[in-house]
């Protein structure tokens, strides 16, 4: 089992990940870092916690919003039946709304 060492908004990290994965684990952190950064200059230091936890939605939020788009590149008809794609969607939907309502009260503590 390998070891990266990453760094996220300024503190060090050690991570295993299997073997051949750490240039992989080192770019996905490196993207983390990236958002919490972003974050930080929108709202200043509000605790590693409290940013972590909202750069987690926001990328869950991504996540999400490119599932829904079919950004894989697989059309999503041949993925998945018509109707489990609308039941899919809603779901989704209905996570994207939950997510900016956690991120609201997180901006608002």
């Amino acid at each position: 089992m390998a070891q990266v060492n990453v760094t996220i908004n300024g503190r060090a990290y050690q991570i295993a990940c299997d073997d051949g994965q750490e240039q992989h684990l080192a770019a996905l952190a490196a993207y983390v870092d990236q958002r919490v950064g972003e974050l930080t200059v929108a709202m200043g230091q509000i605790g590693d916690a409290r940013l972590l936890v909202m750069v987690s939605l926001l990328i869950a939020d991504e996540l999400a919003d490119a599932h829904a788009a079919g950004a894989a590149g697989v059309p999503q008809s041949a993925t998945l039946p018509a109707s489990d794609e609308a039941t899919l969607a809603d779901g989704i939907d209905a996570l994207a709304r939950r997510i900016e309502e956690i991120a609201a009260r997180l901006e608002a503590a």
